[in-house]
């Protein structure tokens, strides 16, 4: 992509993209423009030849695709600042705002602005995020553009917009989840014996494996567990207890109330 980008909103996210898509060789550091209020915090990526500014308009007059990753009460402010900068034809808007559709960034910016909404997850931050991507008016170039640059920083799915609360919960929630069932794994291995780090380091590479066992063999999560249960074995008398004490029936029904909260969340920010 031979595109200037600028990323307003230069938080974790923003920073964490911008790593990527340079570590990647998907842009050059000189043709990104990271913003924030204090460029100071910034220093480090301007020593490794990132363009830094505290002047949103500016950035944006100067780049073809524009990153919004500022914080939702932050959004109008930035978006009535930088809309005298916007050209429809030019610049394609990527915003990656919790709870913000992409007809509420058209009705700031101009209805003829081609918006993609994505969502990742926190683990961006390592090049391993389940970045989910919506539009109702984007062209399949810039679509296969976007889902490359996303790409850079993990696995993308492209979805309906209606469906970006339910990916919140299972995503962005989920993160959040699978942590808090390694963190009882490994409070498990403490009961049974293990110091607490050596059960934690256990337990997060178990897990690790299993999710490498189902994106490797792309298998379904019962047959590799099938593998594991033998008759009357400690597996399935494991599993066993945890279901009947209800894990995934809890799992689920978490997942159904982060999806519901994040669709009030929407409500209200919109």
């Amino acid at each position: 992509m031979n595109k200037k980008i600028a990323i307003i909103g230069s938080g974790n996210i923003g920073l964490s993209l911008a790593k990527g898509l340079v570590k990647a060789d998907f842009a050059k550091a000189i043709d990104i423009t990271l913003t924030r209020r204090n460029i100071d915090h910034l220093k480090p990526f301007a020593d490794a030849g990132f363009v830094v500014s505290n002047n949103n308009k500016e950035a944006v007059a100067k780049a073809d695709v524009v990153i919004l990753a500022v914080l939702p009460q932050q959004l109008n402010t930035v978006l009535d600042e930088i809309q005298t900068s916007i050209v429809p034809a030019k610049h394609l808007v990527i915003s990656v705002i919790s709870g913000v559709s992409c007809a509420a960034v058209r009705e700031k910016l101009g209805e003829d602005v081609e918006v993609i909404r994505v969502m990742p997850n926190t683990a961006i931050a390592i090049g391993q995020s389940m970045t989910c991507m919506a539009s109702d008016n984007a062209s399949a170039e810039n679509i296969a553009d976007v889902t490359k640059m996303f790409e850079t920083v993990g696995s993308v799915v492209k979805i309906n917009e209606d469906l970006m609360t339910s990916a919140t919960a299972l995503c962005a929630c989920g993160i959040a989840f699978f942590l808090r069932a390694i963190r009882a794994a490994s409070q498990g291995g403490v009961e049974i014996g293990f110091h607490a780090d050596e059960a934690l380091k256990m337990a997060v590479q178990t897990a690790k494996g299993a999710a490498d066992l189902l994106l490797l063999h792309g298998t379904h999560p019962e047959s590799e567990i099938d593998k594991v249960t033998s008759p009357k074995g400690c597996t399935i008398a494991g599993l066993n207890e945890m279901e009947h004490n209800g894990f995934s029936s809890s799992l689920i029904k978490g997942i159904k109330l982060s999806a519901l909260k994040a669709g009030n969340l929407y409500t209200k920010e919109s």
